[in-house]
């Protein structure tokens, strides 16, 4: 690296056509991969979500079965004081012992009629929530099929290019070594900022190989002058002559 700065303009152009063009070999391999890491990782994620709804159904299933024992053992309560003062009601001595017996049968019968009632909306809710139980359930099957294809398919991918992506990993660190660190990290900003990547481009007929847009003929000569580091007017990548571009290749 304390060697770096005695370097010429044009090695030190070199030096970035390497690194862009082993970069870019990485580009392609995740353009391989495609969107198979970010699906993986959202359906990962989504059925994660759905398996936690799917237990949150069973667990208001469980609280609602819960609140029917409840009510079954308030109606069996009640039934069964309704017997005990009916017992009552045939010893009672006066009509006022009578109707306080009655008045509270009667109370236990609307006790008994309003824990059915309950227990009816209960079961009807949880019918309701068996069905949302079974569509989760459905749901986090096909969300599984699909994660497992997906899987399939990336893990096939990684496995036919991990030696080679291994490789220009460690080919890259190397080449980055050699690159003058200013540059470098001008170098990675660009590249940060274009979808393909691409920070350093040759001029290929008259025009950027970035952008597109024309190169004025004395900028051209400047560029195979290699002298100084120029930069597109347009899109800000770094351009070299096609010559120099194809001579790293070729390396």
């Amino acid at each position: 690296m304390a060697n770096v700065k005695e370097f010429s303009v044009e090695e030190k152009l070199s030096s970035l056509v390497n690194l862009q063009k082993i970069e870019s070999k990485l580009d392609e391999i995740q353009i391989l991969k495609g969107e198979l890491p970010m699906e993986v990782s959202d359906l990962e994620d989504e059925i994660t979500g759905l398996h936690a709804r799917q237990t949150r159904v069973e667990e208001e299933i469980n609280g609602i079965q819960e609140f029917i024992e409840q009510k079954k053992n308030l109606i069996k309560d009640a039934q069964g004081l309704i017997k005990k003062y009916e017992k009552q009601s045939s010893n009672v001595k006066n009509n006022r012992e009578f109707e306080a017996i009655n008045k509270e049968m009667e109370l236990q019968a609307l006790e008994v009629k309003l824990a059915e009632k309950h227990i009816k909306d209960a079961n009807e809710e949880i019918a309701d929530k068996a069905r949302l139980l079974e569509t989760a359930k459905k749901a986090v099957s096909n969300k599984e099929g699909v994660l497992k294809h997906k899987k399939g398919e990336l893990e096939k991918i990684i496995a036919d290019t991990e030696k080679e992506e291994k490789a220009y990993n460690k080919t890259a660190e190397e080449a980055r070594e050699k690159v003058d660190p200013r540059l470098l990290t001008s170098y990675e900003r660009i590249r940060k900022s274009y979808r393909n990547g691409l920070a350093i481009v040759p001029v290929l007929r008259d025009a950027c190989g970035g952008c597109f847009n024309a190169i004025p003929p004395q900028r051209q000569s400047e560029i195979r002058q290699r002298k100084k580091i120029i930069v597109c007017e347009n899109c800000g990548r770094i351009l070299v002559d096609e010559e120099l571009y194809q001579s790293v290749e070729s390396k």
